[in-house]
């Protein structure tokens, strides 16, 4: 396999062009830190964006910022906070999780997979706030899409098409994105001991309130255990709140209130509250053993509890909930079965995707949910568009797209 660097669009192009002409297909790759994410590529060349490098526009009076896909996250993020302003929803860090250690990835790889974090459910996800991009389709044609404002009319909205694409479609060589001033402050409202069932209530209560809660999380004993956190190793229910400080003040107070049916609360404070919600964000509180697979199921939050409790788990299993019970990150040792997690997932109306295999055991299905016959059609009439000949990434979201 060669390795093919290019350090502009236009050698971008031209590379892609090149592939086209010899019908060869390509694995595009920036830090490598999602690499092992979805479906291995079996390509005859690795197409290298890490020196497409560099934050072309950045204007904090409009939230605007523009960088060339290779950038590094953590250039990006130590940029925004000199002027204290942040991507509000706090793409997901899979280093530790893929790599083993952490590497926050890069500009382009994150609208690919279309990262989010807990505070999703108050800002949406990578794709919410993704503006702009220019790129090479697998027909070796340059395009662009959207604009550097908010509200953009140019063209089709192709970047909802491209975020969460896994680089299927296109090689995109920059990008632009819509970002925002920074909480002040943050806390995290706890609730300790309650059941799944009951966590789900408290959650759906207080993120039903005007309180402006940011982030809803459930964490189950066997999990707390391990957060040093003096929880007593009971369950924690965590609520964030985020914003001045006298308003966090008195939305805790109405939140205490609201909540008295569920028990008595406590603060956490920054930096621990910070930190927790990171720990959570990029799966660390996991175990992360090679003999552990590791899935992400997505369903309505009210199913959640009677999702786990069908599953039956052995007292080996680990999980917890994220987005209010929408989402369950699970730990599981030995033969996943995927056709039984997936099985039990359709009444609920949710999807699991296994983000990491255990050592020795082969996923007979796609990583990714299987496709519906109508879901497929349309993916492949998009795949067939954008890369005719196959050659971006072939495989790795299912085997024949």
């Amino acid at each position: 396999m060669s390795h093919i660097k290019p350090e502009n669009a236009g050698q971008l192009e031209e590379a892609v062009k090149w592939g086209l002409s010899q019908e060869e297909s390509m694995e595009i790759i920036g830090s490598g830190s999602k690499q092992k994410l979805g479906r291995a590529v079996c390509a005859d060349h690795l197409l290298d964006v890490s020196a497409l490098t560099g934050i072309t526009l950045y204007e904090p009076e409009e939230l605007v910022l523009s960088a060339r896909a290779g950038t590094s996250l953590i250039e990006i993020q130590e940029e925004l906070a000199k002027n204290n302003q942040y991507m509000a929803f706090e793409p997901m860090d899979y280093g530790a999780l893929l790599k083993g250690t952490p590497d926050a990835g890069t500009l382009g790889g994150m609208v690919a997979c279309n990262l989010s974090g807990p505070r999703r459910l108050k800002a949406g996800a990578a794709r919410d706030h993704f503006l702009g991009f220019s790129g090479v389709s697998g027909r070796g044609e340059t395009f662009k899409s959207g604009g550097r404002v908010v509200k953009n009319v140019t063209g089709y909205d192709l970047m909802k098409l491209m975020a969460g694409s896994y680089g299927t479609l296109a090689v995109m060589s920059d990008i632009t994105i819509k970002v925002l001033p920074a909480p002040l402050e943050e806390k995290s409202y706890v609730l300790y001991g309650l059941s799944d069932e009951q966590a789900n209530r408290a959650m759906s209560v207080a993120l039903n309130s005007s309180r402006e809660v940011s982030s809803a999380a459930h964490i189950p004993q066997i999990i707390s255990s391990k957060l040093s956190l003096e929880a007593e190793e009971r369950a924690m229910t965590l609520l964030r709140l985020e914003g001045h400080g006298p308003s966090i003040t008195y939305r805790t107070d109405k939140l205490t209130s609201l909540l008295t049916g569920f028990g008595k609360g406590s603060l956490i404070a920054d930096p621990e509250s910070r930190s927790l919600w990171q720990k959570l964000r990029d799966a660390e509180v996991l175990l992360k053993s090679e003999e552990r697979s590791i899935w992400r199921i997505s369903l309505p939050p009210a199913q959640g509890s009677a999702f786990i409790d069908s599953l039956k788990f052995n007292e080996q299993a680990e999980y917890y909930y994220d987005w209010a019970g929408g989402l369950i990150w699970l730990s599981l040792t030995g033969d996943h079965n995927a056709s039984l997690l997936r099985g039990r997932l359709k009444s609920a109306g949710g999807h699991a995707t296994l983000v990491r295999s255990a050592t020795g055991i082969e996923d007979a299905e796609s990583p990714q949910q299987p496709l519906e016959p109508g879901e497929y059609a349309l993916m492949k009439r998009i795949k067939d568009n954008f890369d005719p000949k196959a050659i971006l990434n072939p495989g790795r979201l299912y085997a024949d797209l």
